[in-house]
């Protein structure tokens, strides 16, 4: 019996792990951003620590910035691909097994908790096929998954992305560089 295949087939069951593992690209929330994008241009000429909350101003101006924020751009380079975040939970519903399917990830302790939400360009829907367990509102977690720039509202802020989940797990800070 001859083996003429055989350097085919190595040369296959080699090259299978390189096709297997999916590359996660680890980003931070600044590329969620799109270069250019000054949300405060609008607001350069008001001095907003001289108005009183009372002033018919300082709720026009706060109207403005949270249109403003609502409609953030996405960055239209980050459509579709796979990414690694780190970021805060905001489970948006449980099922009676307190599992959660779909929630927000947000940059910072706190957001959208406290209004106004962050812009939508710095919000995530994330949604996942498997329920998930033991997710508590503002539990730190890495996320890995799809992006795309599909926009939702909620009652928490409105995303300007969403994540097609493939795995979460608790955060660990990376260690220090020496």
């Amino acid at each position: 019996m001859k083996f003429h295949h055989l350097p085919l087939i190595a040369c296959l069951l080699l090259s299978a792990p390189l096709h297997a593992a999916e590359k996660y690209e680890e980003i931070k929330w600044e590329l969620l951003v799109p270069k250019g994008w000054d949300p405060a241009r609008d607001f350069k000429a008001l001095d907003l620590g001289k108005l009183d909350d009372a002033d018919p101003r300082a709720a026009e101006a706060l109207q403005k910035l949270k249109e403003m924020w609502d409609q953030a751009p996405t960055e239209p380079a980050l459509a579709g691909k796979k990414i690694r975040l780190p970021g805060f939970v905001i489970p948006l519903e449980r099922n009676k097994a307190e599992q959660v399917l779909e929630f927000l990830l947000v940059p910072y302790f706190g957001a959208c908790i406290h209004t106004p939400p962050p812009p939508a360009n710095q919000i995530i829907h994330a949604v996942s096929t498997k329920p998930l367990t033991k997710m508590r509102t503002m539990d730190t977690v890495w996320v890995t998954g799809t992006l795309t720039l599909t926009r939702s509202e909620t009652s928490w802020g409105n995303a300007g992305y969403r994540l097609t989940v493939d795995k979460v797990t608790p955060y660990e800070a990376p260690p220090p560089k020496k």
